[in-house]
């Protein structure tokens, strides 16, 4: 087993249900050893940036501080998710560039007994993992039910591969990685020119029309090429093409009825994994009739494992590292 510090993130035990349950059966049978590091805090998303980038630094760099100090031997954080994965990498890459940032987030941390060395940890999206480190003739190798049949729209969405800040992908804008792991899960990869768009993030709430009309652009694209689904890797876009298709239909007076799974998803049906254990049946639109092609049955909403269930809660810690209050004046330095 080859062990990796795991970030999680909110969404795992929330919108992205799914995609923990599917990433832990996918990543058992790879052989990789996921370490939750322990009392992690959220990672203030984008909202938290744009309101206070000392403080949003200082939320973020506690993650790292405490990977480092939980690696045990292993120094690759391991992040499912697009927004954690790129808040994460983008503050490790700033500390490392910005003396004047490292100074202030040194001392938000001290105020918290912790200490980060940046660069001292790898932060990688689990995505960039899998098909790098494990190798996509090795996921290959594991495939038991070939997914030949299901045409997939594969859709990074807009963060894995920009801004990359440590240079690991040569193709930013059209990244054919993906295209060639769902292709080794035997599915029919279709031509998917939007592969890298944004479906807005949380623009459905600041600007429904604007939000609404990104979405649609992807929903379109994929009936054009006539996918029976779009997989992704991301639980923010999985959320917001998957919820919004009724809203964006009655708005623009469409029909388009979508499904979108998450890519560990269609790794473990390959691999041999139920729906059910996998979790596919508790998305808004139903996957039922694609997955019908390749011979999967998939369960009720409510039959699905843990579908539709309130996460557990995390015990409580007898004593926390607080971040400490920072002046509301306090800007960061370049």
């Amino acid at each position: 087993m080859t062990s990796l510090l795991y970030y999680p993130g909110c969404s795992m035990s929330g919108s992205g249900r799914a995609y923990a349950a599917s990433l832990t059966a996918v990543c058992t049978e790879l052989g990789l050893d996921l370490q939750e590091i322990d009392d992690w805090n959220c990672c203030g998303a984008f909202e938290y940036f744009a309101l206070s980038q000392a403080r949003a630094y200082a939320l973020v760099s506690r993650n790292l501080a405490l990977a480092e100090q939980q690696s045990n031997g292993s120094r690759t954080l391991v992040a499912p998710c697009s927004a954690c994965y790129l808040n994460l990498a983008k503050t490790d890459h700033d500390l490392r560039e910005n003396p004047g940032l490292r100074t202030l987030v040194d001392d938000a941390l001290a105020a918290g007994g912790l200490q980060y060395r940046p660069g001292s940890v790898e932060v990688r999206h689990l995505f960039e993992v899998l098909v790098r480190e494990v190798g996509i003739e090795e996921i290959g190798r594991h495939v038991t039910r070939p997914l030949a049949g299901l045409r997939v729209a594969p859709y990074l969405g807009c963060l894995v591969t920009r801004p990359d800040y440590d240079h690991r992908w040569p193709l930013r804008e059209h990244p054919l990685e993906f295209d060639r792991l769902l292709g080794a899960l035997g599915a029919e990869v279709v031509d998917f020119p939007l592969r890298t768009a944004c479906c807005g993030g949380h623009m459905t709430q600041i600007s429904p029309e604007t939000g609404f009309s990104l979405i649609r652009r992807l929903l379109d694209a994929a009936v054009r090429a006539e996918a029976d689904m779009l997989v992704t890797v991301c639980p923010m876009c999985q959320m917001n093409v998957d919820v919004y298709q009724a809203e964006l239909n009655h708005h623009f007076r469409t029909d388009f009825r979508m499904p979108i799974l998450f890519f560990t998803q269609l790794m473990g049906l390959a691999f041999g994994e139920t729906a059910a254990h996998l979790q596919i049946g508790g998305e808004i639109v139903s996957a039922r009739h694609a997955l019908e092609k390749i011979g999967v049955a998939v369960p009720e909403a409510a039959e699905a494992e843990g579908a539709g269930r309130a996460p557990a809660r995390r015990p409580k810690k007898p004593q926390g590292l607080p971040m400490p209050r920072m002046p509301e004046a306090q800007e960061v330095r370049r």
